[in-house]
């Protein structure tokens, strides 16, 4: 056997036929309703792209002429695009890098930078970083998506319903402020961003609700979406069918030839084209691989392919529809139908979005890299359907704020794109190392491959770096307030687990110790939760220093996260007896999955332990920190030690994030200097 083919039976090993681990090979009627569910889902991002791609390539704030030679240059570059980054890249390559079946920067991170191994953690520090700065821009695409692709579509109403004597023609370098935008409307123009906020207040109250009950609609909505923008371009290629020609290479070289530096930043906009490559790799793990290329090159890539040249005939016959091409493509009859699609397509595609950031939240939470935060499951079969509501309302009133802040589809294409194009890069260098350190390939093929990817990434990444003065410094303050408050709390956990593990006895030491002064022992079982398994926890020492009794039986648990999305059943329990009665329990999950310790209690066979769960007392540590300024025990400066108090302090009761019955805990106190 193979380096790599030993590497394909690890955690990281592509699943045979897009499955999860343990779960059958999607084939016939399955395949087709997992496939079919997976278009809402996974390509709800790039498939909203076409009401706004083109427009911002002719008529946004670093646009060119809509002249013949530019049409099929720009074609011609979107074409290469998609090939490249969506068929080569993602579906070709990163999406096999798979950790367990699961996808996305967290999981990539898990595989080539474990922060469980002391060995490799100096060196991995800076993969880490990247990786949690990654899955921090994805909070700011989590914002950003909603806003321009619902408003983008209720700016159909422009086009359908535009204002009397006035042609909406603003020059493309006339789109500066949101207060131009808003000034050059009138008419229905004036509720565009009225009706936006209120289809985003209903998008985002809807999330506690879940998405079983709509779920089943997802597919076949997102399914005539992609079926209308097909059909619409392919009438609008009929009238200009040399617009196919833009296939050639030669057109994008060109292009850069005839635009030059003006040329190059069109790349910025050219990239909103792909802007959903990211939730290809993070959605792996629900529908798996096969369907997710199935759907793909079935459906998605060809209707894409056809709006999107279809688009291009119609400027080459008139290039004054470069202010909104997408809905002019189509009759004037059709407009409004076209406008409750496109709504409809892009409220769905904001869903999978703020799902997404659902899911990333509890990843991040389960991995220790942000604090506990109150998470509820909307269905009772789907263990992935979940809702946070302090992410939900923190993206609803960016969302919102955004809307307002920025005012049309154009100014808040300024801001999309450098957030997505600097993960895209991060996601480039982690799998360079995947493929050295878990398929061992050898040092030239990888250079040589990401020198490839990077070539791509980095021409887009420079393009849309000239966005930031116009908007694209959002998505940067939004992924730098959120990685700082990720390694603050990592850090700060690291800080706070040695100070609790100062001084502390072993359990044989404590064992030992109680046996020379037996201390009272009363009915029941007792679970002291314990942060680490090596040493005896703080409040079993102050619930036997204080109460100086102990339970009959006493169950030192541990619950640790493994950097795999989930565990093997034989894996997830070890018990250990210490003696006197006293066991320690060691519990492992994975980052993808829930940790239910009552549930979990009950699988403890008999004859290891009989515990019944209606005696069963929970005791918990609860430490309140202060924050010092003493040197020799500082480990982080004290702005971080206060912030990470304060997120401490505001994080989920354990209690809840455990689902252990609050009347059952009993919670023993601590101070600890930070």
């Amino acid at each position: 056997m193979t380096d790599r083919e030993k590497s394909e039976t690890e955690p990281a090993a592509p699943v045979p036929g897009g499955t999860l681990p343990g779960r059958s090979v999607a084939e016939g009627r399955y395949l087709f309703i997992l496939s079919l569910t997976a278009l809402g889902v996974v390509y709800g991002d790039i498939g909203t792209s076409p009401l706004y791609a083109i427009k911002e390539c002719f008529h946004g704030p670093h646009s060119v002429a809509a002249s013949a030679p530019n049409v099929l240059g720009v074609l011609s570059l979107i074409f290469w695009s998609l090939v490249i980054v969506i068929c080569i890249k993602y579906l070709g390559f990163i999406l096999r890098a798979n950790n367990r079946g699961e996808g996305g920067v967290i999981a990539l991170m898990a595989l080539v930078a474990p922060t469980g191994r002391r060995s490799t953690r100096k060196r991995s520090r800076v993969l880490l970083f990247m990786g949690l700065f990654g899955a921090a821009l994805l909070y700011g695409d989590g914002m950003i998506t909603p806003a321009i692709s619902v408003l983008s579509a209720v700016e159909g109403l422009e086009v359908a319903f535009p204002r009397q004597g006035e042609a909406l023609t603003t020059a493309a370098e006339d789109v500066v402020t949101a207060g131009d935008v808003a000034a050059s409307r009138g008419g229905i123009g004036d509720y565009v961003v009225p009706i936006t906020i209120v289809i985003l207040v209903a998008l985002f109250m809807f999330q506690r609700r879940g998405t079983a009950g709509v779920g089943a609609v997802f597919g076949p909505v997102t399914a005539l979406w992609f079926l209308t923008i097909a059909a619409l371009g392919t009438w609008q290629i009929g009238h200009a069918p040399r617009v196919l020609a833009a296939v050639l290479p030669n057109y994008a070289v060109e292009f850069f030839v005839a635009n030059q530096m003006r040329g190059f930043f069109v790349l910025g906009s050219v990239f909103l084209v792909v802007t959903g490559a990211e939730a290809l790799y993070a959605d792996i793990g629900h529908f798996g691989l096969r369907p997710i290329r199935l759907t793909w090159f079935g459906l998605v890539f060809p209707a894409l392919l056809l709006n999107y040249f279809g688009q291009g005939a119609l400027l080459l016959r008139n290039p004054e529809a470069a202010v909104n091409p997408f809905f002019n493509m189509g009759p004037e009859w059709a407009r409004l139908p076209m406008i409750v699609i496109a709504t409809a397509a892009t409220v769905i595609a904001s869903q999978a979005v703020i799902s997404g950031s659902f899911s990333l939240t509890r990843q991040a939470i389960q991995l220790g890299y942000i604090p506990r935060l109150q998470i509820e499951h909307t269905s009772a079969r789907e263990i992935g359907q979940i809702y946070v509501p302090a992410v939900n309302w923190a993206l609803a009133i960016a969302c919102i704020g955004l809307v307002i802040g920025f005012g049309s589809s154009s100014r808040l294409a300024a801001a999309y794109g450098v957030a997505v194009t600097t993960d895209m890069v991060f996601t480039a260098i982690l799998f360079a190392i995947f493929l050295r350190r878990r398929w061992k390939w050898a040092l030239p093929a990888v250079l040589l491959l990401t020198a490839g990817f990077l070539v791509v990434d980095l021409a887009f990444w420079t393009a849309n770096i000239v966005k930031v003065p116009d908007g694209g410094w959002f998505p940067l303050v939004v992924a730098a307030i959120a990685f700082t408050l990720m390694t603050t709390w990592f850090r700060g956990r690291a800080i706070l687990n040695q100070r609790l593990s100062e001084g502390r006895l072993s359990d044989e030491m404590f064992v030992t110790s109680i046996e020379k002064n037996l201390p009272l022992r009363v009915p029941g079982c007792a679970v002291f939760m314990d942060r680490t398994p090596e040493a005896t926890p703080h409040a079993l020492l102050h619930n036997l220093k204080h109460n100086k009794v102990l339970h009959e039986q006493v169950i030192l648990l541990t619950v640790l996260t493994e950097e795999t999305p989930h565990v093997d059943e034989k894996e997830r329990l070890e018990i250990i007896p210490r003696g006197l009665g006293i066991f320690r329990v060691v519990v492992r999950f994975g980052f993808m999955e829930d940790p239910d310790i009552p549930e979990i209690l009950t699988r403890i066979p008999r004859s290891e332990l009989e515990i019944d769960l209606d005696r069963v007392s929970f005791f918990l540590g609860r430490e309140t920190l202060i924050p010092v300024r003493k040197p020799s025990l500082r480990g982080m400066a004290i702005w971080r030690e206060r912030l990470f108090a304060w997120m401490a302090r505001n994080s989920a009761p354990a209690t809840r994030f455990f689902r252990i019955p609050p009347n059952r805990v009993v919670e023993m106190g601590a101070q600890i200097e930070l």
